[in-house]
């Protein structure tokens, strides 16, 4: 009977009905039906991301996942043996790192509270983390405010986490799997959990700033020094390049970034060393344009350490990063394997470099010749000249090789048996069981495969907007820092490629030495994917008796995008 009021409830909410639900709830609901395709009377399980997947999320959320683990382990300590569950999901809402108590391991990974689980609210419906990313707000989804059935005795309060650029990045979620009636009982959770996001914000802002200058803000002297509640990191001219979510609060509308601080605050560059921990904090006073007023904590730019570990650039591979900590790892294998004639595949997205990293370890090695193929298009008589070359130690660059013609997989294989003196050094896009190779071809190719970071995951993007910008240009070109804010704030789906290319338009359409945001090239927007057949969606999701999970797993695809298809053909569940 319950689920069946909730349900009337969800009909009444759809008819414009107030029925006392949380605005954010009702809207949610909405969506849900009117959006999403939903229906509240399907009980629809969890859904979790598959095992690469998952390693593909983490991936991306590395650096938020390190900011936020002590934060996460000292609010568990808090509600150790209260049975709360706690969930880090990044920006689209899967789950990338997990607390909570071995002894219901099952149970909460039965009812979604675990690692890989998808709370997106196209997927999950009204829940804490989809509301959380919707509304960009601290929420409390409370038992039945949830959409589907299957969640209803969940209580789930979450707080997003912003990163410095003031871009969503990460939603900390702490849930119960059975709670007190009263919505009002889940009050603690919510300041937990909001004071929780506000540390690993100020803790990630803290990890970028070690260069630059750290203004902390209190509203209580006691405090300002300990567990301060916003934060803003500047450049040594007073310019903003980054902010906590309280921080941005602090200044109002507007964008800050690459603004100088004393447009903001009454308060200059040349302040800052008064209001480091050497004074009283009472005296460390920041007033506020408003006339109310602030207590502040200056921290000042770390000093180079006496005696750094140097990086190495002097050879071809070292150089093509600059100490990025994954991009490194791989080159520091490039660099063993370059002396040893094994066959190399080097995989990556289009543009992270592979065919520099192919030349690079072509000139660490002790080949002679060097000969590069373009497998797109490639004629037999190509290979068959090949097969000619005189007998001299020599790396053969195959590009693109999923693009290889069937019919010359043989014949490739039969080159490499007979010239023992050619070191295969491939290229791919896609990972070495999707480049479609027989085996008998791909065990001549992967030796060692190499697999190149993508350029949004890499540490090391400033250095290399930089050496991009030298190379470019003899004249001393800089990047505002709004521009850099900006540029590092991209996803860089055509990586390195782009990059450079971004890099020319903004040279050509900047005035004197300083590239500035206004001349900066739009981001490019990614081409969706082609819609399915009206027709064969239809029959497909008859055949799956309209279960979007099946019918997800069967186009394998995730279920947002068949709910996106569903929504542009028009098609609707039978009655």
């Amino acid at each position: 009977m319950h689920e069946q009021q909730h349900v009337e409830e969800i009909g009444r909410v759809l008819d414009g009905h107030c029925t006392g639900r949380d605005g954010f709830v009702a809207a949610s609901w909405r969506r849900c039906v009117e959006q999403h395709g939903m229906d509240p009377t399907r009980r629809e399980p969890a859904y979790i991301v598959t095992d690469s997947e998952l390693r593909d999320h983490r991936a991306q959320a590395e650096w938020m996942i390190g900011a936020a683990r002590s934060s996460l382990q000292s609010l568990f300590r808090q509600v150790a043996g209260q049975n709360y569950v706690l969930l880090l999901t990044d920006a689209k809402g899967v789950c990338v790192d997990f607390f909570g108590d071995d002894l219901f391991v099952d149970d909460l990974r039965a009812a979604g509270l675990y690692l890989g689980s998808n709370w997106s609210e196209d997927l999950a419906g009204t829940c804490g983390v989809g509301s959380c990313i919707v509304t960009q707000e601290p929420v409390t989804v409370h038992q039945d405010d949830h959409f589907g059935n299957a969640h209803t005795r969940l209580s789930c309060t979450a707080a997003p986490i912003f990163d410095s650029l003031g871009q969503l990045a990460a939603v900390l979620d702490i849930s119960l799997l059975r709670s007190p009636a009263p919505k009002r009982s889940q009050n603690l959770a919510m300041s937990l959990v909001t004071n929780a996001a506000r540390r690993v914000e100020m803790a990630n802002l803290m990890a970028e700033s070690r260069r630059d200058w750290v203004l902390r803000f209190s509203a209580s002297p006691e405090f300002l020094d300990v567990d301060p509640e916003a934060a803003v990191r500047l450049d040594g001219s007073g310019r903003v390049l980054g902010y906590t979510r309280a921080a941005g609060k602090l200044f109002g509308a507007g964008d800050v970034l690459g603004r100088r601080i004393d447009e903001v605050l009454d308060l200059s560059v040349d302040d800052l060393p008064d209001l480091m921990r050497d004074r009283p904090t009472e005296e460390r006073v920041v007033p506020l344009r408003d006339g109310g007023a602030l207590f502040g904590h200056a921290i000042a730019p770390q000093a180079p350490r006496s005696a750094p570990r140097p990086v190495r650039r002097d050879g071809p591979i070292e150089g093509l990063t600059g100490g990025d900590p994954t991009m490194s790892h791989v080159l520091g294998q490039a660099a063993r394997l370059a002396s040893v004639p094994v066959p190399l595949l080097i995989c990556g997205e289009t543009g992270t470099g592979k065919t520099k990293l192919a030349q690079a370890v072509h000139m660490a090695s002790k080949a002679q010749g060097f000969h590069r193929l373009d497998c797109g298009g490639l004629r037999a008589e190509v290979l068959d000249a090949l097969a000619q070359a005189a007998p001299v130690p020599a790396t053969l660059l195959l590009r693109r090789i999923e693009e290889l013609p069937a019919p010359l997989a043989p014949r490739l294989t039969a080159l490499l048996d007979g010239a023992p003196h050619l070191r295969p050094v491939t290229t791919s896009c896609v990972a070495p069981d999707q480049t479609g190779l027989p085996d008998t071809l791909l065990h001549r190719l992967a030796g060692a495969t190499l697999t190149l970071p993508a350029l949004r995951h890499r540490q090391d993007l400033p250095w290399l907007m930089d050496r991009l910008l030298r190379r470019k240009t003899t004249d001393d070109v800089r990047l505002s820092p709004s521009a850099r804010a900006a540029l590092l704030g991209r996803q860089w789906t055509g990586n390195l490629r782009e990059l450079s290319q971004v890099l020319d338009v903004a040279l050509a359409l900047s005035d004197g030495r300083v590239i500035d945001l206004t001349d900066l090239p739009a981001p490019l927007q990614s081409l969706s994917a082609p819609a399915e057949p009206e027709e064969s969606l239809e029959h497909i999701l008859e055949a799956c008796g309209w279960n979007m999970s099946q019918v997800a797993r069967r186009l394998g695809v995730n279920r947002s995008t068949i709910l996106r298809r569903i929504r542009r053909a028009g098609l609707q569940p039978p009655t």
